[in-house]
């Protein structure tokens, strides 16, 4: 029952979500923590903080770990397959479709309307992120990750994997 568990978890979310890894995360939260209780939204957090440190997809790590850590070797292969089978098959079916009717001005229109939703739904998530941060870290060391993130990924161009390292980093030392 545990591995119907975890594909559904990983399968659902593949499956309605779009935009790719980084808008299916709220998704796969809302399931992971919200609807199984696997993790907290604390430790899905780091999680989240460690996969992007990481190289390859983030859905696939992301399933890769949880899968692993609710169900063991079973489980990882089972959440990684939920994640990448359905999104596969999908995206065939779906780039078909849409390069047949590519000038439509319906499918123009379908692909604008999603977009505010993926935004809606990624500020959702960051704005829960930063709740959990200020409520385990406090104020004042989450507006300082906050700044330094912000002036090396915008001022000075750092690739988000150093700012992630840097920021657990800061917590490692100063928050531990």
């Amino acid at each position: 029952m545990i591995y119907w568990d975890v594909f559904l978890a990983f399968f659902i979310p593949n499956v309605i979500g779009y935009g790719g890894g980084p808008a299916i995360i709220p998704l796969i939260e809302a399931e992971v923590v919200g609807r199984y209780d696997w993790m907290t939204a604390q430790t899905f957090a780091e999680t989240l903080a460690l996969g992007n440190a990481l190289p390859s997809p983030i859905a696939t790590k992301m399933a890769g770990y949880i899968g692993y850590e609710v169900a063991g070797i079973g489980g990882a292969v089972v959440a990684v397959v939920a994640t990448v089978v359905p999104t596969l098959l999908l995206m065939l079916g779906a780039l078909g479709l849409l390069y047949r009717h590519r000038e439509s001005p319906r499918v123009k229109r379908m692909s604008q309307w999603v977009r505010p939703v993926i935004a809606m739904m990624m500020g959702w998530l960051t704005l829960g992120f930063l709740l959990e941060s200020i409520n385990t870290s406090g104020t004042v060391h989450t507006l300082i990750i906050g700044a330094i993130a912000a002036l090396a990924l915008v001022r000075f161009n750092i690739h988000p994997a150093y700012v992630v390292l840097g920021a657990l980093a800061y917590g490692g030392l100063l928050l531990g």
